[in-house]
């Protein structure tokens, strides 16, 4: 599909309330105070907040920094609980001890817990029958354009999450000129079909070729409206 090409928008801010930016400013912390306490760049805070873990080099990354920052704000593990929708137990008869650890893998869950699976969907796709086994590049020699074209925002950045926790380099994140995409799915170069059968058995999608482009293969993960398991 020709409209894969389009020329892009940079991906802006949802602007929502996150459990860590909610927790964060019940402490009457800005986000640069937060930051110094946990030790690590406005930048890394705000990925953290807005749940764009994807900035981070690594998913292992990613959880570290969201523990150096849920134990900066003191997070235990009733909040954290509470922060992440979950029921949250009676209240202890004596005080206990804050659970900052718990509570800041929790937060971190909270962030990565929103990758959820892409369910399977029809239209035009490649099919794995009869193609010759090659031996294809790791993940992560493979650069990954995820583009949001539903306009939701969120879910374009959970899909960029899940995309790298499979090893794959993201190169770009941001929002095809187009919001009519009625499904997700991995597009792909002549050439760069059988990478694109790969990202997108991993991801439960289909596959669609674009026309022209040479050079190393390039994938871009089009991400569609968020779909419930079994749908």
């Amino acid at each position: 599909m020709s409209r894969g090409m389009e020329l892009l928008e940079p991906l802006e801010p949802s602007g929502e309330d996150s459990p860590l930016g909610r927790a964060r400013l019940l402490r009457q912390l800005t986000l640069d105070e937060a930051a110094r306490r946990a030790g690590l760049s406005d930048e890394q805070a705000q990925w953290l907040e807005e749940g764009r873990v994807y900035r981070f080099p690594s998913p292992e990354d990613a959880l570290l920094a969201a523990l150096m920052y849920g134990t900066a704000l003191g997070i235990d593990n009733r909040e954290a609980r509470e922060l992440a929708g979950l029921p949250v137990p009676p209240a202890p008869r004596s005080p206990l001890p804050r659970l900052a650890v718990i509570g800041a893998i929790a937060a971190g869950i909270v962030a990565i817990g929103a990758l959820v699976l892409i369910p399977r969907t029809g239209g035009n796709h490649t099919s794995a029958a009869n193609k010759p086994a090659v031996v294809l590049p790791a993940p992560w020699r493979v650069d990954v354009n995820v583009l949001n074209g539903s306009g939701d925002i969120n879910y374009t950045r959970a899909v960029a999450s899940h995309v790298q926790a499979f090893g794959y380099t993201i190169s770009h994140v941001g929002r095809a000129q187009s919001f009519n995409y009625p499904q997700t799915a991995v597009y792909f170069p002549p050439g760069c079909d059988a990478l694109a059968l790969r990202l997108a058995r991993q991801l439960g999608v289909e596959t669609d070729p674009l026309p022209g482009g040479s050079g190393p293969c390039k994938l871009w993960v089009i991400v569609g409206p968020a779909r419930g398991p079994g749908e």
